[in-house]
């Protein structure tokens, strides 16, 4: 499938261009119809700046923002001097040259309604139904909060259960003899899910109820640990402004896949070219 271009309606082109644009006194005032220039009697106005900016985008940032307006305007200048030499020559009405017309205005209508009537569609009130119905019944996977006591031998790990049987405090006991990162917190980890941690870590705070402790010294690679395990929960749904931009892609490709289906359906496309069709279309044309 090709690549569908969105492009914004001119005025607004206009003015996003104008407002990184540095010293433009009247950007308020400034609207798509204005003349900027005059070259013969063609007019050069906002809208031919704000196009010009649409295909020299990239070009445009190896220059300081504030020459962006005049080089687009000499950009314009040329092409309507350039322009204005091909119509006096004849070229407008060069047969090779009125089929290329004709495939730019295909394209730029195609750009149009699909900016419009599709890309137009998805409203903030859409998106945020959208997201609502592709959350409402969200359950997360389910992530931990725990603590550890890291100690270097088996022997150490097995005497701070003891102590916690005894009713000693963990916290204190992690600040006091935790060889972790975490020791100077308490052994707090926070939050974390399946495949955060080492193995055998997981495989031992999962097993746990929140408020209880590993009644075994578990080991890891990075020595002997005691677990506990403060709360469990199901992750919450994500926020609706970390998936808007992926949601909004997807339901614009799904308009987009709707609307060609309605098209082709209500309007026969003929291949005449048998080298031209698809393997499927192949297949249907010879049953």
């Amino acid at each position: 499938m090709f690549r569908i271009s969105m492009r914004r309606p001119v005025q607004a082109v206009a003015v996003s261009l104008l407002a990184v644009t540095l010293g433009s006194a009247s950007l308020s005032a400034a609207e798509p119809g204005d003349v900027v220039a005059k070259v013969g009697d063609a007019d050069i106005t906002e809208a031919d700046i704000a196009f010009a900016a649409q295909d020299l985008g990239q070009q445009l940032q190896q220059f300081p923002p504030d020459q962006w307006r005049a080089l687009l305007l000499d950009v314009v200048v040329d092409m309507e001097l350039i322009a204005q030499a091909a119509r006096k020559d004849g070229l407008d009405q060069d047969p090779d040259f009125k089929k290329q017309l004709e495939f730019l205005e295909l394209q730029a209508l195609r750009n149009a309604y699909i900016s419009q009537k599709i890309d137009g569609a998805i409203t903030d009130e859409v998106l945020n139904s959208a997201y609502e119905e592709e959350f409402k019944d969200y359950e997360g996977p389910e992530e931990v909060n725990a603590r550890h006591i890291l100690v270097n031998e088996k022997a150490e790990a097995e005497d701070l259960i003891k102590q916690l049987d005894d009713g000693a405090d963990f916290v204190e006991l992690a600040k006091e003899k935790s060889t972790g990162p975490s020791g100077p917190n308490g052994g707090d980890l926070g939050y974390f899910g399946k495949g955060q941690m080492v193995k055998p870590f997981e495989d031992a705070v999962f097993e746990l109820e929140p408020g209880a402790y590993t009644k075994e010294p578990v080991q890891t690679q990075f020595g002997w640990h005691v677990i506990k395990m403060e709360d469990k929960r199901r992750q919450e749904k994500p926020a609706f402004e970390a998936v808007a931009g992926e949601l909004r892609q997807r339901l614009i490709r799904e308009q987009y896949e709707a609307r060609m289906a309605e098209l082709k359906a209500a309007t026969e496309v003929e291949i005449l070219d048998d080298t031209l069709q698809l393997p499927s279309q192949q297949s249907e044309a010879a049953q």
